[in-house]
């Protein structure tokens, strides 16, 4: 579904990324994980041609630079960080935005596409909320409806950017929980940048661990997040800083709900 081999991203003479090399297959789900600086978002990037990369990226067996935008579109779909509206569209034409990359360059013919775009609302529970101007939504609700846009886009790789960045627990539960859920789907694949490696280890099937711009390790999460691997990325004891941030919890009462 995704192989790329010695990946590198330069910004005027800094080197982002550094010979990486990794593959994605059908029903996994690859976290890339590091500290701040490690080359993670310019990696993402890179696989989804909006910065300039050296090396082999395919996506479904053909050169992803050499793919017309269209085309690319339907293979791989991208929720980045951050959103900006300039436009007060409802939640529904917002998610039918997803549906551009299956129009014809000269004509709107979408046989599918009103099919895709309901079940995307539904999936993300915005169907109370579809004609609502999506100017007024909140940090979670907003980010759920662009998650539902690129579900509508219903392409089979998807690409996330800290897919729940800056927004509470219960948003966070909500976000991951769709994208698994939409993964159990056959022939599909995610890959996303955390920071949160309890998320990682919890959904995530494959890890690339990177510091520096380069590759630590990548493989299955309980082969590659050692402890080893973790203190050469990190710089400390990830998991005995973890036990210790846990004690609060384990013994006494529960956490509420």
């Amino acid at each position: 579904m995704l192989k790329v081999t010695g990946l590198g991203v330069n910004y005027r003479g800094l080197e982002a990324v550094r010979d990486v090399s990794f593959h994605l297959q059908a029903g996994q789900w690859l976290m890339l994980a590091g500290p701040n600086g490690a080359g993670k978002s310019s990696l993402l990037q890179a696989v989804a041609q909006t910065v300039p990369a050296t090396g082999s990226i395919l996506v479904g067996g053909d050169e992803a630079r050499r793919l017309p935008a269209r085309t690319l579109a339907r293979r791989l779909a991208v929720l980045r960080q951050t959103h900006s509206l300039g436009y007060a569209f409802t939640v529904e034409q917002l998610v039918s935005l997803g549906r551009y990359a299956h129009q014809g360059a000269f004509s709107r013919g979408d046989p599918q596409g009103r099919q895709k775009v309901e079940e995307a609302l539904a999936l993300c529970g915005l169907d109370q909320i579809r004609k609502q101007n999506a100017l007024t939504l909140s940090g979670g609700e907003l980010q759920r409806a662009f998650l539902a846009q690129v579900f509508a886009q219903d392409a089979p790789l998807l690409l996330l950017d800290e897919p729940a960045s800056h927004l509470d627990l219960a948003y966070q539960q909500s976000i991951f929980g769709l994208i698994a859920l939409w993964l159990r789907t056959p022939g599909r694949a995610v890959m996303s940048v955390v920071h949160d490696l309890q998320l990682a280890r919890r959904y995530g099937s494959h890890v690339l661990l990177m510091r520096e711009g380069r590759s630590l390790a990548w493989g299955p999460i309980d082969q590659a997040l050692t402890d080893h691997h973790l203190q050469e990325a990190y710089g400390l004891d990830v998991r005995a800083w973890f036990t210790w941030l846990q004690d609060p919890w384990v013994d006494g009462q529960n956490p509420p709900n």
